[in-house]
């Protein structure tokens, strides 16, 4: 990671100079009455953080398995429509592996800001574009195409309150909407939003409906380029409504370009800026920079590596490392006697333990394994080895596996240490066909089952162990498949 050179970094909350948005409602530009200088100092504006309050993990998003997945314990995020989930994908789980469950400590929801009711007097909304203070005759003729679009509904005709009432009844019942606001609601429509939506970004932040149509179409365009999905734009702006306000030139491009030199591939970028869009509220070079730096330095992840960890867990990116690294360092070592280089492995294989609570997350693991007779370092090489035992359910997944591999597999416990693997396995897509296959084929010996004939791919399976076609073993597994769901349906009926 040659690109980074640093003189000095500050992880609590540093100090930076931040430009505001070229829409921001709280300073308008190009007034008339001032003079260049002071519209350009109006531009400017100190914050006291690196950063603006990200709320990243939805608290009742579902796995592709339908299992509902805690949040984590360092990131804060206010309950989203439900509708604003459909369309997730899990990308980096695989059918065959095992459900995963994250836990968090989730904190208190955020003040959430006054809505203006009908009939409060409101100042109005004007178009800003934050560019230089000579504006040329491209310039003008811009501004003037942004106007129009202003003035106009998106349906050709000119908007009064009582229009856009009809258009947005329930919008209009919760919010005193200024008919200026119409094409752009017009627009975002066309990314699925729906008036609930609309007043959720209403609430998260009020100046994003205020935004030029043009301009906010402008950004999303650049997003959908470098491979954000359309679907994904409405669960972005639900989390993230300040997007809209971000210009292309001084903040999109600086954000995908520190991606892309993370050695980041091009068709990862867009997933990672869907799942995280609050990085874009974090100064590239007083935030994100800085935090790539402690990963490499103080963590000890070589710096060839941090593109894949930051793919594995965006997230990372917009958290307080020194907090989060320390703690779960500290408690591992005290509790299981595990050495440096071992956490840093459990971090470069699975970056999400940052995330997962001690409390909820770890202890309740580690203390399953012990009850089932692992001693401290048979754990530490599983955990080092699969690191992702700390995201399963102890109910849905530990248990129930654990019982299979003794009452069934005929295994002791032991074994877990040389195929650790067997815990990330689906019990029903996995484990339970291939076991009942070569039960079925009279080739499993007297004894304890073999784990290894659990890892390879279908293919593989069937030549090395079942010897015959994968089409049959497929079929075999439809119908233990169909024939275990029918048998829970009749136990619920």
């Amino acid at each position: 990671m040659a690109g980074f050179s640093f003189s000095c970094f500050c992880f609590i909350n540093p100090p930076i100079l931040f430009t505001l948005p070229s829409e921001s409602p709280l300073f308008p530009l190009g007034s008339g009455k001032d003079s260049p200088a002071t519209r350009r100092r109006a531009r400017k504006l100190v914050v006291s953080h690196a950063h603006s309050n990200p709320k990243i993990i939805n608290p009742k998003k579902k796995s592709r398995y339908g299992q509902t997945l805690s949040p984590y314990d360092s990131d804060e995020e206010e309950e989203l429509d439900d509708e604003s989930d459909d369309d997730d994908d899990d990308w980096l789980l695989n059918d065959d592996f095992a459900e995963v469950t994250e836990y968090e400590k989730k904190k208190p929801k955020s003040q959430k800001q006054t809505i203006a009711k009908k009939g409060v007097k409101k100042e109005a909304v004007k178009s800003w574009e934050t560019d230089e203070d000579d504006l040329d005759n491209a310039s003008d003729k811009k501004k003037k195409v942004e106007k129009d679009s202003w003035r106009l509904d998106g349906r050709g005709k000119v908007s009064t309150r009582k229009h856009v009432a009809k258009l947005y009844p329930r919008l209009s019942e919760e919010i005193d909407i200024d008919p200026k606001w119409v094409p752009l609601l017009d627009y975002l429509s066309t990314f699925g939003l729906k008036e609930s939506h609309f007043v959720q970004m209403y609430e998260r932040h009020m100046p994003s409906l205020q935004i030029n149509v043009v301009s906010a179409q402008e950004r999303l365009d650049y997003l959908l380029s470098v491979g954000v999905k359309h679907r994904d734009i409405k669960r972005m702006l639900l989390r993230q409504p300040q997007i809209l306000q971000y210009t292309v030139e001084n903040n999109l491009k600086a954000h995908i370009s520190f991606l892309m030199g993370l050695g980041i591939p091009n068709s990862k970028i867009g997933q990672i800026v869907a799942v995280t869009p609050s990085l874009f509220s974090y100064s590239v070079e007083n935030s994100l920079r800085p935090t790539i730096r402690y990963l490499i330095e103080e963590v000890g992840i070589n710096e060839n590596d941090v593109g894949k960890v930051v793919q594995l867990s965006p997230q990372i990116l917009v958290q307080r490392l020194d907090i989060t690294w320390n703690t779960r360092y500290m408690f591992l070592s005290k509790e299981l006697g595990a050495p440096r280089d071992s956490v840093v492995k459990m971090v470069k294989r699975h970056p999400q333990i940052l995330h997962y609570s001690i409390d909820d997350g770890f202890l309740p693991r580690i203390n399953f394994l012990r009850s089932i007779g692992m001693c401290n370092s048979d754990i530490l090489k599983v955990l080092t080895s699969l690191t992702q035992v700390l995201s399963l359910s102890l109910e849905d997944n530990l248990k129930p596996k654990y019982m299979y591999l003794v009452n069934e597999l005929k295994n002791e416990v032991h074994i877990l240490t040389k195929y650790p693997m067997y815990l990330s396995l689906s019990l029903d897509q996995r484990i339970r066909p291939r076991h009942r296959f070569l039960v079925e084929l009279k080739k499993v010996r007297k004894g304890p089952f073999p784990l290894s004939s659990l890892v390879p791919n279908d293919e593989s399976f069937c030549q090395q162990w079942a010897g015959t076609s994968v089409d049959k073993y497929l079929a075999f597994r439809q119908r233990l498949l169909l024939k275990d769901f029918a048998n829970k349906y009749e136990k619920r009926g």
